[in-house]
């Protein structure tokens, strides 16, 4: 029986023909004709890697953690705050007349200070989450992960100072 050849698929850059017959069933043959690397199964699909990353620039698999704990604390520490601050007026009840006024005209723009101050550590959970998760910016997440709990903190210490306590 005479061998037969059928032209096979094998790749964009490479033709293959499949020879047939008794003594080389399934087989490949490759000939001149072929212009790319043979394929074993394990090549990398997609464009070439590249160069290494610039120094600074490998990605960081633990980057996540600093903003986790931050977001864990900073959020119920500024609704416990919260809490904290429009419970407040409730120390002026027994004032009457002339105190319970000043106590108000010092009590309304420390409100406000404190609630439009909470911006401040919404930004910086914010951009504790969004820096790029590269070790060259570990440092500034780490900054903006603690400093946002700690602005909470400080946001209350900054209303109980402008308020005129009775």
């Amino acid at each position: 029986m005479p061998h037969r050849t059928l032209p096979v698929a094998t790749g964009p850059e490479t033709t293959g023909h499949v020879a047939t017959g008794p003594e080389t069933t399934g087989l490949v043959a490759t000939g001149p004709e072929t212009t790319g690397p043979e394929t074993t199964g394990r090549e990398h699909i997609g464009p070439e890697p590249t160069s290494p990353a610039p120094d600074g620039d490998e990605h960081t698999p633990h980057a996540w953690i600093a903003p986790l704990v931050a977001t864990v604390l900073t959020l119920p520490l500024a609704f416990v705050a919260f809490i904290g601050v429009a419970l407040s007026p409730m120390a002026c009840d027994p004032c009457s007349g002339p105190r319970s006024a000043e106590f108000s005209a010092d009590f309304v723009p420390a409100f406000w200070t404190f609630l439009v101050g909470l911006v401040l550590p919404l930004g910086l959970l914010v951009t504790s989450w969004a820096l790029p998760r590269r070790r060259r910016h570990t440092a500034r997440r780490l900054t903006t992960a603690a400093l946002a709990p700690l602005s909470v903190v400080l946001l209350y210490l900054l209303f109980l100072g402008l308020v005129d306590w009775p």
